[in-house]
């Protein structure tokens, strides 16, 4: 039986409940937070010379993700430039793809809200006439048993 990872189950869990503002900046901080700490190190590894330490490169991972880019740090050979590259890339889209997924959660809870709403406006708008229509029809029994009545009454001369 295929088994879920703790980062599958989490990222279950956290698309079936609804979020709340703070948990959903928690989640982007996270996501930002964890790009930039792979990246840092990353980049120290494939560049050393131009990252002393993983401090430098954090804070150049930091440019990057934030799309600042002081450009007080930057990789000089070609073997940094293309992490550098891919590190733009997956981690701009990381946080966008996780944004979005806040965003649509936002937007649905927002739409079963409003669908709800509706809901009860309809019932409570039907109540009031289901009434009415109740006493309607005991009102016409009422009138055919006075027609019918008077049907089988004969008339006094």
């Amino acid at each position: 039986m295929f088994k879920l990872s703790l980062v599958e189950r989490r990222f279950a869990a956290f698309m079936r409940t609804p979020l709340s503002v703070r948990a959903a900046m928690a989640v982007i901080v996270s996501a930002t937070v964890v790009s930039v700490l792979a990246g840092g190190i990353l980049i120290r590894i494939v560049d050393p010379e131009e990252f002393p330490d993983v401090g430098t490169g954090l804070w150049w991972a930091l440019q990057t993700v934030t799309t600042v880019g002081y450009g007080d740090v930057v990789p000089e050979k070609a073997v940094g430039r293309v992490v550098g590259a891919l590190f733009m890339l997956e981690a701009i889209a990381f946080v966008a793809i996780v944004t979005a997924a806040i965003t649509s959660s936002f937007v649905e809870r927002a739409r079963q809200e409003r669908a709800a709403g509706a809901d009860a406006q309809q019932h409570a708008e039907a109540d009031p006439i289901a009434a009415q229509l109740a006493d309607l029809k005991a009102q016409l029994t009422r009138i055919e048993r006075l027609l019918e009545h008077a049907r089988s009454t004969p008339p006094n001369s």
